[in-house]
């Protein structure tokens, strides 16, 4: 492809201010000898001190940051025993999953795999991206947690149905199925975390996988 056909290559100064940019991020916490799950485990750590609930979009956003949420939780899913082939597209729970889906998406095409996007949304047609119709989905969001009751998707709701019962609704009234739920951080400490939700439509009952890249416990 000629570059007349394709992208505008991005000039050499931009890519030696990202460089620049990187490695000092790099020196200043010290990444180069830390794994890549290290890596994200500390600037949540980081971020999330003395914060009682946040959207972390401080890390979601943050390019690094960003980069390496797409490929661990990918990398987490895979290990819960879901693959890219195991689920067609992942779905933002909230508004705090949005940043985190992109990055997963863009992490399998790196690794030449297809997964589409979409958010949850009350305001008709309830899916805002591509269609689900006949899909496989994955649920998704930023942080579930006790100290979350202010998200869509809390401890609260996982106990007792309530709200992430109406996405799961949603999501099967779209013709699709729920393959799991997954949470960058979770606070659910049990050895295989279930959901249960209930069908608002029909009362029907169904415990889904739920996988948690981190849980709460282990960042403070």
């Amino acid at each position: 492809m000629s570059q007349s056909q394709g992208f505008r290559p991005t000039g050499v100064s931009n890519s030696e201010q990202a460089a620049s940019r990187t490695v000092s991020r790099e020196e200043a916490v010290d990444f180069s000898a830390m794994e890549p799950r290290e890596q994200l485990k500390r600037m949540l750590r980081e971020h999330m001190a003395d914060r009682p609930f946040s959207e972390l979009s401080d890390v979601t956003f943050d390019s690094h940051g960003a980069s390496l949420i797409g490929h661990i939780l990918l990398d987490t899913i895979e290990e819960a025993g879901y693959s890219v082939d195991d689920f067609d597209a992942v779905g933002a729970l909230t508004a705090a999953a949005v940043p985190m889906v992109c990055a997963m998406m863009h992490a399998a095409a790196s690794r030449g795999e297809d997964l589409n996007g979409f958010v949850m949304d009350f305001v008709f047609p309830s899916i805002k991206g591509p269609s689900i119709e006949g899909k496989r989905v994955l649920l998704l969001d930023a942080w579930l947690s006790e100290k979350s009751y202010v998200q869509t998707s809390s401890l609260v709701t996982l106990r007792n149905g309530n709200e992430l019962s109406l996405d799961f609704g949603i999501v099967e009234a779209q013709g699709a199925e729920v393959v799991a739920v997954a949470s960058l951080i979770g606070g659910v400490d049990m050895v295989d975390p279930v959901i249960r939700v209930v069908n608002p439509a029909d009362d029907s009952t169904a415990e889904l996988p739920f996988i948690e890249v981190f849980r709460e416990s282990e960042l403070h």
